[in-house]
């Protein structure tokens, strides 16, 4: 069986591309007893569990997660904390899902996470940034948020932008992606008339806005959108591109510089090791080229 990947509320697991793509679980439940007698099935089912969650999330969420694993007493269970807007780990979940088929193993799956969002573009539209404290936002954006029709087209990740709409532009991603876009409170033409063109998008896709959403962006009048590589060729092309390491704790495989399971950092190189990891550093950026899709 494939690793189960696992989300903090149901309107974070995105349909399937295909029926190859393996379902998402929620985790926790609600209530710690409730949330252990599901997470042992998952272990006894799947052997291992990737859990993500917002960093964002409320902190009750995060301590129910924290002590199923310690009582569990688990070393295959993966609490991964990432700096994503609610449609942005949507999307990375379903991309975890997707590469869960393939041949990689679970701490390779579990590593590639952070690799993997350096590479989604998610954002909303907001009719104001007053409430927003995710991304800095100068005190003249703050003015402008008062003037009658304004908006606000933001960027979180992977570098983080503000312009108002009509008086600028968002920098978009230089390789080919699917845009997932979900309507709040404001309604959603203007990423699918202007921004998922001037991006040059290769399909848009409607989803429900997850209820995270206006708690992160701090508004309920919100449009959120994310962008992000969707064939699996591209992603498993993207992971297995990076070096494969042995984690020194647990001894499970990963790629980049921490393991996804225990959290152990990955050791510096000796000194005549240097040169061939900014070698490989260096192939790695070229692994997705301009124009690939």
């Amino acid at each position: 069986m494939p690793t189960a990947i696992a989300v903090t509320s149901s309107d974070l697991v995105l349909p399937p591309h295909d029926r190859q793509t393996p379902p998402a679980v929620v985790q926790p439940l609600d209530n710690l007893e409730a949330s252990l007698t599901a997470m042992h099935a998952l272990i006894e089912q799947h052997g291992y569990v990737i859990a993500l969650h917002p960093s964002s999330a409320p902190s009750g969420v995060i301590r129910r997660l924290h002590a199923v694993r310690s009582v569990l007493e688990s070393d295959r269970i993966a609490l991964l904390a990432l700096d994503l807007p609610p449609l942005g780990l949507a999307l990375l979940a379903q991309q975890l899902r997707q590469l869960s088929v393939c041949d990689f193993s679970p701490g390779v799956l579990a590593s590639s996470a952070r690799l993997l969002a350096h590479y989604i573009y998610s954002g909303a539209l907001l009719n104001s940034v007053a409430r927003l404290d995710r991304i800095p936002v100068s005190l003249t954006s703050h003015a402008k948020s008062w003037v009658p029709g304004a908006q606000f087209a933001v960027l979180a990740t992977p570098r983080p932008q503000l312009v108002r709409v009509g008086q600028g532009e968002l920098t978009g991603p230089e390789f080919g992606t699917r845009m997932l876009v979900a309507a709040g409170q404001l309604p959603t033409d203007w990423l699918t008339g202007t921004l998922a063109p001037a991006w040059h998008v290769q399909g848009v896709a409607t989803v429900p806005l997850p209820a995270e959403s206006a708690r992160w962006w701090g508004t309920g009048k919100v449009a959120e959108f994310a962008a992000g590589l969707y064939d699996v060729s591209v992603l498993y092309q993207l992971v297995s591109s990076v070096r494969r390491e042995e984690c020194h704790w647990c001894g499970l495989e990963l790629i980049g510089d921490r393991c996804g399971f225990c959290g152990a950092p990955l050791p510096p190189p000796s000194s005549n090791e240097l040169p061939k990891a900014a070698a490989r550093a260096a192939s790695s950026v070229r692994a997705l080229p301009r124009g690939v899709t």
